[in-house]
């Protein structure tokens, strides 16, 4: 999503599960076509621990993660039992809603608190991510772009598309037809996306991130002997 708010596919890359190597595989090839993989950039995924993990290791501590919100309710969600589930959803989005950093972290403890009295293990999902549910609060992102980002649903639909073109294929000869056929429904989907809510407020949220990270690393200035 670039700062006017436009979707569009960047790449893709073929693995036999989403492992760390993969996402490092795809980073280096955005960047050998052009694509500046800056700390000023928020990524927002899934809690898939391969991918979580080449950020991290690429970024380190600069890293701007958002947790999808969509993804860690439903791993909530399965831990407990099904008449809890209502009221853990209704708690997390509930906080996830407030405007302050303070409200929403606030919230999120007594969820977690909550789900301790349930289940154990429900608790422990929301602890590990519990920061990163938060990023977008502590950057001070405006409300309507904050719904936006909030979860992974603006590339959902891409994928929808593609499960529905897929239905077309009848027969495939190898790899390089599957990615040819891949990269043709990508950039198909680009055409019907549509600028997602909240755009006006993205160039401000840059501009704002960018300041912030060069008062936390100022560059270093030698005095002459």
């Amino acid at each position: 999503m670039d700062v006017s708010g436009e979707k569009m596919a960047l790449g893709f890359w073929q693995g036999s599960s989403e492992n760390h190597e993969i996402g490092e595989a795809l980073f280096r090839d955005l960047e050998r076509r052009g694509l500046v993989l800056s700390p000023s950039i928020v990524f927002v995924t899934d809690g898939g621990s391969g991918l979580i993990k080449a950020l991290r290791a690429r970024f380190g501590k600069k890293l701007l993660h958002q947790r999808c919100a969509i993804h860690k309710s439903r791993n909530l969600q399965r831990h407990l039992a099904k008449p809890y589930r209502p009221e853990a959803h209704r708690r997390l989005m509930t906080a996830l809603e407030q405007t302050s950093y303070a409200d929403a972290k606030r919230m999120l403890r007594e969820l977690e608190t909550w789900l301790r009295t349930k289940n154990e293990s429900a608790a422990e999902s929301l602890h590990e991510a519990f920061e990163e549910l938060l990023t977008l609060h502590r950057l001070k992102v405006p409300a309507l772009l904050r719904k936006t980002l909030m979860s992974t649903n603006p590339i959902e639909s891409m994928f929808s598309l593609v499960r529905h073109s897929e239905r077309n294929i009848k027969r495939t000869r190898g790899s390089q037809m599957l990615q040819r056929w891949l990269g043709t429904v990508l950039l198909a989907c680009e055409g019907r996306f549509r600028r997602v809510k909240g755009y006006a407020e993205i160039a401000q949220v840059l501009a704002m991130i960018e300041t912030e990270q060069t008062e936390s690393h100022p560059t270093s200035t030698k005095k002459a002997a």
